[in-house]
């Protein structure tokens, strides 16, 4: 880097690219060991280098989802200009593709549905990325693709100009029309094109490029016939013949892969990405590295590849993980991570003085001290063996995979002594310990109940038809905005539920609820305790739990809803202060239905 400058609390560990316009290193946050990306200016930067480093924060700091690399901070300096952000653990999809080739339908799919529901999120709030390509979706080890590098986003209707990548732009990107989310629909169909098929859709030069996204045949020979309907559809030449945003076309694509490709279609698409992904471990930032004292890089290399690539391994139901964690010993630390935000121009980077904390759209400034509190700490929490939850499916027994054996429990969760960890297809379970967890799918929907009324029992229930996820949306949030458009839509959207009570998410556009639920006609003999808690995504979708429970095991209860409730926010990173006041709410909650 230019000059000795570093952002104050971290310690850099590893360069991760540099290009012109600066650099992008891997650091750990010195008071709490987070590991974070830091993106450095060159100091000789200029004014319009340092607006475009804002913009970008600006960006990114819009757009909150799982599949969305996070922003931590902007810092400004008398020099130069750094943003602080998530490190997220994996390989870009453009190393993917070049190790491997075509990923096949079912991969291609699921890289396509995260992707969309990045996209989604930036859609959400009025931002445009503009240059969605495989070098700015990095798949970690669980197969589960982000979205990184903002560098040229816009605000949904400012003029588009000329940016972006010539293989993915849009046909209203080369006529410099505004920029619009079909923009990004289009790109991510052209990505998908090549995940599928392993080439990009048009080559040549760039006045080629230009005729054949203007003009030229949408490139559907070599893509499966059932999928061709959603290429025709997200690389249509008008803006307004394409889903109006990434959201829509989620939906298409959910509802063709499940009739071409079974209901289990994305598991499998998942676990294909993850062994692909970890046969790549060797090129993945973190693991070993950001431990303190680890003896060199050479022994790093070797442990991260290990550990991540047994983990991963295990989850894809494959031998890929041994493997990875072989060649990662082998060619310890010897490749060069670009995989890691992109590269190139995307690689843009850094600074300090004043530090903009950007989150969920706003902006404040505050002055970065030592002792300014960097991304959240990680938390010490219990270890917990995780217990698989068997569910049955016409025709078939399904056993969860996708996971590790143990797993880490939230701060805010004390595992009660006689209460054991479970996995359903939905998430962690928290239920009785001597129990088994068993759950049920039908054509339109599902639950998994782990216990019963001599102990405690745990339910969830989940709904998959359009009828299902409107009836479980106006139970438990009458008033929200979501179940407003229910009803201007003609649709009867009321709710049975007196007693319910909302639980503050810190997460914008995210929803909770407490509640008793219907009825005290299934409670255990007095003294017992019962409550729900339900969570309402931005895109509609209801996650609730209940428990139901003797008064002498309300723990078991209020264990079980504080998991729920924090695995369903926790990759928005809300405030810890904010989860310890639920786990707080939820456990008074809890204490107050005892009858």
């Amino acid at each position: 880097m230019d000059g000795d400058w570093r952002v104050e609390g971290y310690t850099e560990v590893r360069e991760l690219g540099a290009g012109a316009q600066g650099r992008v290193v891997l650091a750990r946050h010195d008071a709490s060991g987070t590991p974070v990306a830091i993106k450095y200016l060159a100091t000789r930067a200029d004014e319009a280098d340092r607006e475009r480093l804002r913009h970008e924060a600006l960006m990114l700091g819009r757009a909150e989802s799982p599949h969305v690399a996070r922003l931590f901070r902007l810092v400004e300096g008398p020099e130069t200009t750094a943003i602080v952000m998530e490190a997220v653990d994996g390989v870009s999809l453009k190393e993917l593709l070049n190790r491997h080739g075509a990923l096949g339908p079912e991969a291609s799919l699921a890289v396509l549905k995260g992707s969309l529901l990045g996209l989604a999120a930036a859609h959400a709030v009025g931002v445009v990325h503009r240059d969605y390509k495989p070098a700015n979706v990095v798949v970690p080890a669980d197969g589960r693709s982000r979205l990184v590098d903002f560098g040229i986003a816009a605000a949904a209707g400012a003029e588009a100009g000329g940016a972006g990548t010539p293989y993915y732009m849009a046909p209203e990107q080369w006529s410099r029309h505004v920029a619009t989310p079909a923009s990004d629909v289009y790109a991510a169909t052209c990505v998908f094109v090549e995940c599928v098929t392993g080439r990009r859709p048009y080559t040549g030069g760039r006045a080629e490029l230009m005729r054949a996204h203007l003009t030229g045949e949408i490139p559907v020979d070599a893509v499966p016939e059932a999928l061709r309907p959603l290429v025709r559809r997200g690389m249509a030449k008008a803006p307004e013949d394409r889903p109006g945003g990434a959201a829509l076309f989620v939906d298409d694509l959910e509802r063709t892969a499940g009739e071409t490709y079974g209901r289990d279609w994305e598991a499998r698409g998942v676990r294909a990405l993850s062994a692909g992904a970890v046969a790549l471990a060797a090129l993945f930032p973190l693991a070993a590295w950001l431990m303190p004292g680890a003896a060199g890089a050479a022994t790093a290399a070797t442990a991260a590849g290990t550990a991540t690539g047994t983990a991963a391994g295990a989850a894809a139901g494959t031998g890929a993980g041994a493997g990875a964690a072989s060649t990662a010993g082998k060619v310890a630390g010897a490749s060069a991570i670009k995989a890691f935000l992109g590269s190139g121009a995307g690689m843009t980077a850094a600074a300090v003085g004043t530090a903009a904390v950007i989150g969920a759209g706003a902006v404040a400034v505050q002055q970065v001290t030592k002792d300014d509190p960097a991304p959240r700490p990680s938390a010490t929490a219990r270890v917990a063996d995780v217990r698989p939850c068997v569910t049955q499916a016409p025709g078939a027994v399904i056993t969860p995979s996708g996971g590790p054996a143990k797993v880490t429990l939230p701060a805010q969760v004390t595992l009660p002594k006689n209460a054991a960890v479970y996995r359903s297809g939905q998430g962690l379970l928290i239920g009785p310990a001597g129990d088994e967890c068993e759950g049920s799918i039908g054509a339109n929907g599902g639950s998994s109940t782990v216990g019963d009324f001599g102990t405690a029992e745990v339910t969830q229930v989940w709904q998959g038809s359009i009828g299902g996820i409107r009836s479980q949306l106006c139970q438990y949030f009458p008033e929200s905005a979501q179940a407003d458009r229910e009803r201007a839509q003609g649709n009867e959207c009321t709710s049975a539920l007196g007693n319910w009570e909302p639980l503050e998410t810190g997460v914008p556009g995210v929803q909770a609820v407490l509640t008793r639920g219907l009825g005290t006609d299934d409670l255990p003999p007095s003294p017992a305790v019962k409550a729900e808690v339900a969570v309402l995504t931005r895109d509609g979708a209801v996650s609730p739990i209940s428990c139901v429970a003797p008064a002498a095991n309300a723990d078991i209860c209020k264990s079980a809803l504080v998991l729920w409730f924090v695995q369903h926010l926790g990759d928005a990173k809300p405030a810890e202060a904010v989860l310890d006041e639920a786990a707080k709410r939820i456990a008074g909650y809890v204490d107050a239905t005892r009858i």
